[in-house]
């Protein structure tokens, strides 16, 4: 830090023109970071952007207001612009504090460096503000949308709370899932007939049974009193049923070794276990995010469109504010359901589904749909309609061929409903005074979506009207 203050110390301010902006390009790095700046003064002065002045600063506080300092001496606040790739978490503190001082913060992806290039935490970081410079000042386009800059728009209070209590809850859901895969195994080695009974092994009933019943020979020579004791309330199993099940445990072909059954059922102890308290921590999971959904205006407005709490949640938490979206096909595209071209003359031309996007918001949404079509909805009579007409029947399984496109469709039409709703609140909040509570939030309606489809489009914006020059007659002297 004595260094940085030295280097402070000894740098000469440059001033800059009180309009002119100042575009920062900052190098994430886990305990130092590096700033680049770059401005029409700047490149006057140095003649090429990789000449201009830059900083390194520690990832601590002492760091952050050295970088203030920094660009206080370079401009004011309000004229800064500041630039960072995607790189994990460690940007993630420094932008806060940067959107605290009401300096505009852009994102943009992690961009492959040139083959033979030397690779410096200066450039990258002169590259990045000079890659912002382009975009912004000049309003150069790029053909490639990876290398395009977008602002990072501050998530919803909602957003802020969902988004680490969904990912810890998809953690938790995984290594059950873990837990339940090596209980199932163990099962099929000990007691693979237990199945034919209790079809799921790792159920609560069928859990109680493996536990206080670890092996075939303890289950055959359990009294039924005993047996029934275990089994508590469940209906799903009768007295026959837990007789049957003895009587397959006296004919078990499971493994006979003891040596080998010691280790399994201090296996199957410990997952049980574990599998319990991870099931326990994930219901107190599940009970704090529906709280939170049930109180948030997106919640609301999501659970309104047939979906669920821990659904909603999750479009919640990877959304973060619908400000980051400038309109639906990009949503689509970040939730990795817009469609694809593929066309070069006459050979080659196909429609498909993009890779792109994010793989739990990809498989959330299939999920979301194809529940939504079981159910008495629009998008259920939506997706009968175009698989009648546009999926051809297969004589030969009996079935329609393409019924995932159809899927595709409503779902892209799902989002577009969705963006469209949460885009009108961020406006309708936008517009709320300050000491004002904002007004409700506006809802699905299932009735205007019938009347939408049948051809009376109402828009949830109000068009302003252009005004219409009226050109009146000549009139002759």
């Amino acid at each position: 830090m004595k260094n940085t203050a030295k280097k402070l110390s000894n740098v000469q301010p440059i001033p800059l023109l009180k309009q002119e902006a100042l575009y920062i390009g900052i190098d994430i790095g886990k305990e130092r970071h590096v700033a680049g700046f770059v401005s029409l003064t700047l490149l006057e002065r140095h003649q090429r952007f990789e000449a201009c002045p830059t900083l390194a600063f520690e990832n601590s506080r002492e760091g952050f207001s050295a970088l203030v300092e920094r660009i206080r001496t370079l401009a004011p606040f309000e004229h800064c612009f500041a630039l960072v790739e995607k790189t994990g978490h460690y940007h993630k503190a420094l932008i806060q504090y940067l959107q605290e001082l009401d300096i505009p913060v852009y994102l943009m992806h992690v961009q492959e460096r040139p083959k033979g290039m030397m690779k410096t935490d200066k450039r990258d970081a002169l590259n990045l503000a000079n890659t912002l410079y382009n975009q912004l000042a000049l309003g150069i386009q790029v053909s490639d949308k990876t290398q395009l800059v977008r602002q990072a728009v501050p998530p919803t209070p909602a957003a802020a709370q969902l988004k680490g209590l969904i990912r810890h809850r998809y953690e938790l859901v995984h290594e059950a899932t873990q837990r339940k895969n090596k209980l199932t195994a163990i099962c099929d080695e000990v007691f693979p007939e237990f199945t034919r009974i209790l079809h799921d092994p790792n159920g609560p009933t069928a859990l109680a049974l493996r536990e206080h019943f670890p092996t075939p020979a303890a289950l055959a020579t359990a009294s039924l009193s005993a047996l029934k004791e275990v089994r508590g309330k469940a209906h799903n199993i009768g007295n026959d049923r837990l007789l049957e099940l003895q009587r397959l445990a006296t004919e078990s072909i499971g493994t006979k070794d003891i040596v080998r059954q010691r280790g399994l059922i201090l296996e199957q102890t410990q997952l049980t276990r574990e599998l319990h308290l991870l099931q326990e921590h994930i219901a107190q999971l599940e009970r704090e995010i529906t709280t939170i959904v049930v109180q948030a205006r997106e919640g609301r407005i999501l659970q309104s469109m047939g979906i669920g709490p821990i659904q909603a949640a999750t479009i919640i938490a990877a959304i973060g504010s619908i400000e980051n979206f400038p309109n639906a096909g990009s949503l689509k595209s970040y939730f990795g359901w817009s469609p694809t071209v593929i066309q070069s003359g006459s050979t080659v031309d196909s429609v498909g589904q993009t890779h792109k996007g994010t793989r739990p918001m990809k498989q959330m949404m299939f999920l979301i749909v194809s529940s939504l079509i079981k159910r008495d909805t629009e998008w259920a009579k939506l997706y009968e309609r175009l698989v009648k007409t546009r999926c051809p029947y297969d004589q030969r399984t009996g079935q329609r061929k393409g019924k995932l496109r159809i899927i595709g469709r409503v779902a892209g039409q799902l989002i577009e409903t969705m963006y469209a709703l949460l885009k009108t609140d961020a406006e309708i909040i936008g517009k709320a005074l300050p000491n004002e509570p904002p007004p409700e939030p506006v809802l699905y309606d299932p009735e205007k979506h019938r009347q939408h489809r049948e051809g009376h489009y109402q828009p949830l914006k109000v068009s302003v009207r252009r005004s219409v020059l009226t050109l009146l007659p000549h009139s002759s002297p």
